[in-house]
């Protein structure tokens, strides 16, 4: 595997082709065997109306309808796959229905570049060594920094949501439980946002959040990718938080202060927990040693040095996205281009998010921005 690659270039599907592959093999989506994301050879025409052959993969959307709270984050994501783009952030090529008509609209189907593997996958199958380490975590800030340079918070990053090619390129995608960043204090984010193991202190005691809720998961992932083994797996909210501090430590006073009465209460309630030293966590036997390469700064030493700055229990002392960047074992990486990437027009608004619509209504709104991406984007040409 070696880092970076070009993006792939713009195809055009001949529609005939995809319609009879996905729409009319009901089959392969049948209920036990629906997959959220995966690849498919379909036909491409190039720009001068060569055919080739082009590899996508094609999203549906799991049952967006069920409920207002489904069509709203289907609706989250489909807004912020249109309008934000980035090297290290899915790219969304095209999006249809097969229904022609609203009332009997049920389905939307995303269609993507195709990438080799979801980083799940990769962490259970490869030893990293500290080039490609280096590189994941640099590219996966990238994305972090630009949502965040756009006014939105990921909140659900974990391996299953990071895709890499044979050439290591990553990319975030599912952005079903990402919202607008806020200056209000009082806002919180729900118990169930973020998978419960890249959950972040803050979220599991009911804290404002912000944006470094993102940089928690990121070393979560980073520790997971050394490690092999996810660095929380609890297994409830309770069990959360005891897994955190039986390796972090019991978080000082400065942080229990900032807590709700019975969230203080509880935290103090525990026996004190002394943190491991971070070569307990992250030990040299998990590293490639023969990778190292101390001139570009790609050691153990540095990587836990990162990692250490990452998963600080109190988001106040938490490194943020730009310290993350600016890290000597990432900086290798730098490119101003990719971390300070020019901001797309950002069409996601928190008011038509939080705004109190029933489902039709939902349904309404998803099925014009659907048919208004698929006609600026007509990647099906004429059958």
């Amino acid at each position: 595997m070696k880092p970076r690659s070009n993006p792939a270039e713009a195809y055009r599907v001949i529609y005939i082709y995809i319609r009879d592959l996905l729409i009319g093999n009901k089959p392969t989506w049948g209920k036990t065997q629906t997959p959220t994301y995966f690849p498919i050879f379909i036909r491409a025409r190039s720009a001068d109306d060569t055919l080739t052959g082009t590899k996508v993969a094609i999203k549906k959307m799991q049952q967006p309808f069920v409920m207002t709270m489904s069509a709203r984050r289907a609706y989250r994501e489909f807004i912020l796959l249109t309008t934000i783009k980035h090297p290290n952030i899915i790219r969304l090529l095209s999006a249809f229905t097969p229904q022609t008509e609203l009332s009997r609209f049920r389905e939307v189907y995303l269609v993507m570049e195709l990438m080799s593997h979801n980083l799940h996958e990769v962490i259970s199958r490869l030893r990293l060594d500290h080039r490609t380490l280096s590189f994941f975590v640099y590219q996966m800030l990238c994305a972090i920094k630009h949502l965040h340079n756009s006014g939105v918070i990921h909140r659900d990053l974990k391996p299953s949501n990071i895709v890499v090619n044979d050439k290591c390129v990553l990319k975030v995608l599912d952005f079903g439980l990402a919202r607008k960043k806020t200056t209000d204090t009082a806002m919180r984010m729900s118990d169930y946002v973020v998978t419960r193991y890249y959950r972040a202190p803050e979220v599991i005691l009911g804290l404002p959040y912000s944006e470094k809720v993102d940089i928690w998961s990121v070393g979560c992932i980073f520790a997971e990718m050394i490690n092999h083994r996810v660095l929380f797996p609890g297994l409830d909210r309770v069990d959360q938080w005891s897994k955190i501090i039986n390796e972090m430590g019991t978080p000082g006073e400065d942080f229990v202060r900032q807590l709700g009465d019975s969230a203080a209460m509880y935290v103090r309630s525990l026996p004190p927990q002394v943190g491991k030293p971070i070569e307990q966590i992250a030990p040299d036997s998990n590293f490639l040693k023969e990778t190292e390469n101390v001139k570009a700064n790609l050691t153990a030493e540095w990587g836990r040095d990162l990692l250490a700055k990452m998963l600080v229990i109190n988001p106040d002392n938490r490194y943020s996205v730009e310290q993350s960047l600016n890290h000597p074992y990432v900086k290798v990486w730098f490119r101003d281009e990719e971390v300070n990437a020019p901001q797309s027009e950002n069409r996601y608004n928190e008011e038509i998010d939080c705004a109190d619509r029933t489902l039709t209504e939902w349904k309404e709104l998803i099925y014009q921005e659907v048919k208004q991406f698929e006609g600026k984007h007509d990647i099906f040409g004429k059958a």
